[in-house]
């Protein structure tokens, strides 16, 4: 017997490999999930702005990257000593206005080549729940005063209607894109058990509606696994609101399933086999036995390269071959 009711997803037919290009937006989960193809040596950019957890400022950053708009100096503010953006998490911020405009635009640039060359775009929504300033959505309030904010829930039609320009928006940058929609598992629980419900059910209802309007939108269903397959609190952190590792780690393996080739999965498991090497530090000062195992490390590596030279650049970076 098997004492779990699993998720059956739907083969669209889809298949990632190592010469597609992959962009990641989104909530942490989204994070999570590009670290795996991270270390896997895939072609990947992981939340160039940051973690975004509304579909809202996801929309906006989107639109950004498509109309190749870079960042100024006007558009930061400071706070606390540090300068920050509306628009990026808290991870651009910096006690040094040049510092943080420079860090905003790398990943801007970044995202430009991203999204222009992507075979899929891979989005995942945390919560409907948005907060706004002088009427303008902002991505992070990084610790302004709760006053200066206005919140509100995003309803199903406001999804939509933002998501239906933006992905017409991205057709005309990328047409050969497919944009694959998650939802986050994470329980933003300061919005209550109810209000967390609430907001998981607006962006759910309008993901299904975006998948049925747009043929390049698919859905892949990481909150019904972590909810349903998973449905135990040993998969999930100390805090009892973040997935595992363990369950993350299941997630990433039924996309793999679902996304990946047979061949694929095959060069993912030697480029982790890499990523893991390179990682390693010996447990010893016999400088011998460690020249001999960064020889091994630069061997494998050619190997690698040679055999897959579509993950040449990632190979290369990692073990500056």
């Amino acid at each position: 017997m098997d004492f779990r009711t699993r998720v059956e997803i739907e083969d669209s037919g889809l298949r990632i490999g190592y010469g597609d290009g992959i962009l990641m937006l989104g909530s942490c989960f989204s994070d999570n999930i590009g670290e795996r193809l991270r270390r896997r040596l895939m072609n990947v950019c992981v939340n160039p702005f940051g973690t975004l957890y509304n579909p809202a400022s996801i929309a906006m950053a989107v639109e950004r990257i498509a109309e190749r708009r870079m960042f100024s100096a006007a558009e930061l503010f400071e706070h606390n000593g540090m300068w920050h953006s509306f628009a990026h998490h808290s991870r651009f911020s910096s006690a040094d206005k040049g510092k943080a405009l420079e860090k905003i635009n790398a990943g801007y640039g970044e995202a430009v080549a991203s999204l222009l060359g992507c075979k899929v775009m891979v989005v995942t929504f945390g919560t409907a729940f948005v907060f706004t300033r002088g009427g303008e959505i902002v991505a992070n309030c990084h610790k302004l005063p709760q006053r200066k904010f206005v919140r509100r829930r995003l309803g199903v039609d406001d999804i939509v209607g933002m998501w239906s320009k933006t992905i017409d928006l991205l057709g005309r940058v990328n047409n050969g894109a497919t944009v694959i929609f998650t939802v986050s598992p994470i329980r933003h629980l300061a919005d209550g058990m109810h209000g967390n419900q609430a907001s998981k059910a607006s962006l759910l209802l309008a993901v299904d509606e975006l998948t049925r309007k747009f043929p390049q939108c698919r859905y892949f269903p990481s909150y019904e696994i972590v909810l349903d397959e998973l449905r135990d609190y040993r998969f999930y952190a100390a805090d009892m609101v973040h997935p595992s590792d363990v369950a993350v780690d299941y997630v990433f393996e039924r996309f793999s399933d679902v996304c990946f080739s047979d061949a694929t999965r095959s060069q993912a498991a030697a480029c982790e086999k890499l990523y893991r090497m390179a990682a390693h530090r010996p447990l010893t000062d016999n400088t011998v036995e460690i020249e001999k195992f960064r020889e091994s490390v630069r061997r494998y590596a050619r190997e690698l390269a040679a055999a897959l030279p579509e993950a040449r650049p990632q190979i290369e970076a990692l073990t500056g071959l």
